[in-house]
């Protein structure tokens, strides 16, 4: 069974803002496009770069290293130079929190 763990507000994080957060294993990215939560690695699977700064449009996020796109809701790669998805998270929202599931297990 998967472990959430609350990382913020919903109004912590606006629509088209993102949160950073560090666990024991990974650092993750939530995402909320449109009032709704999305969570992936922050991790281009092109060089294993860092996709925080990445410019957001709609659903997709781009590498800022070497353009590179991914759908956050799913993580699927969406163009060269990456070919493989970038690890997604499970996003749930309750009483006005934010929970994430844990990479960490």
């Amino acid at each position: 069974m998967s472990k959430f763990v609350k990382v913020a507000n919903v109004a912590d994080i606006l629509p088209g803002e993102r949160l950073w957060v560090d666990f024991d294993e990974e650092t993750v990215i939530v995402f909320n496009v449109g009032g709704a939560f999305y969570c992936i690695a922050d991790l281009c699977t092109h060089d294993d770069g860092p996709l925080e700064d990445g410019a957001l449009e709609g659903h997709e996020v781009e590498c800022p290293r070497h353009g590179a796109r991914f759908d956050v809701r799913t993580g699927k790669a969406l163009c060269l130079p990456a070919t493989a998805p970038v690890p997604t998270f499970a996003v749930k929202v309750e009483d006005g929190a934010v929970w994430v599931e844990s990479p960490d297990g």
